[in-house]
């Protein structure tokens, strides 16, 4: 009998995980349709998501407002879903969200669990340092035995990892980008290794983090951004139509200007 049941939870959790992979042959965009909003994963990441810091109750940010616009183009309301970014794939798939819209570097093996949009923006991995500390991190070889920090799951981790320069290095992985500036800003870490976009909106001259500051001319990987979807949904051409009509009328232009440090890729029809 124990047996029957296992298999019985077994073949229900498989189902369920299928489902969310659009392999009942569903149309996903019907299913957020129907509904009428679209769960959007993200995680607070300045400029792309986060508290505007004059109404706390209000998420503003790049991925935030292109997201909003996009919605409102689909007919849909957009409804922010905050992850835990290691577990993104999951919350994907099973359905907890529709999509992941915040900064997510395109990568392979992402791809074999999600599509994603076309590109929307350029990044690459920076080192964060204290602004005490330009003289003795000034090459990743400085940066051999550092204590370095970065988002689990993020392509921040991926490229310390990938670096044989950094194999001794003490790498502590924490579950948002912004945590990293924390650590460094408190002394539990020497260097932050986090995505440029956020870098440059975060850190130095009137900002929370004066102290802190990008190191010259280290840069671990440079990327691609593109918003992740559930694997063969039909929600991805809808959403880059969207993305395409927003550059072609100059909204995509405008958040640019209002978000600079976000390098945008998208460019108008011809």
């Amino acid at each position: 009998m124990k047996k029957a049941v296992s298999f019985l939870t077994s073949a229900v959790l498989a189902a369920s995980l299928l489902a969310g992979c659009g392999q009942t042959g569903e149309s996903d965009w019907e299913y957020v349709k129907e509904k009428g909003t679209m769960k959007i994963g993200i995680t607070l990441f300045e400029p792309m998501n986060y508290y505007d810091p004059e109404n706390p109750d209000k998420l503003i940010g790049f991925d935030t407002e292109l997201a909003e616009v996009v919605c409102e183009k689909l007919g849909v309301t957009p409804e922010f879903v905050e992850i835990d970014w290691d577990q993104k794939v999951f919350e994907l798939q099973s359905k907890n969200i529709d999509c992941i819209w915040n900064g997510m570097t395109i990568s392979d093996d992402l791809k074999e669990n999600m599509d994603f949009s076309v590109p929307y923006s350029g990044n690459m991995q920076v080192c964060v340092i204290n602004s005490a500390n330009a003289g003795v991190y000034t090459d990743l070889a400085s940066m051999a035995n550092a204590k370095i920090v970065a988002e689990a799951g993020s392509a921040g981790q991926k490229s310390v990892e990938a670096e044989d320069v950094l194999k001794d290095a003490q790498l502590t992985t924490v579950q948002a980008q912004r945590d990293t500036l924390l650590e460094l800003k408190s002394g539990t870490a020497d260097v932050a290794v986090i995505d440029a976009v956020m870098a440059y909106a975060s850190v130095g001259e009137g900002t929370d983090y004066a102290d802190l500051m990008v190191a010259d001319g280290i840069e671990l990987s440079k990327e691609e951004y593109g918003i992740g979807l559930r694997k063969g949904s039909d929600m991805t051409e809808k959403i880059n139509t969207a993305l395409q009509e927003l550059t072609d009328d100059g909204t995509v232009a405008a958040l640019s200007e209002k978000y600079p440090s976000v390098l945008v890729t998208l460019e108008p029809s011809a």
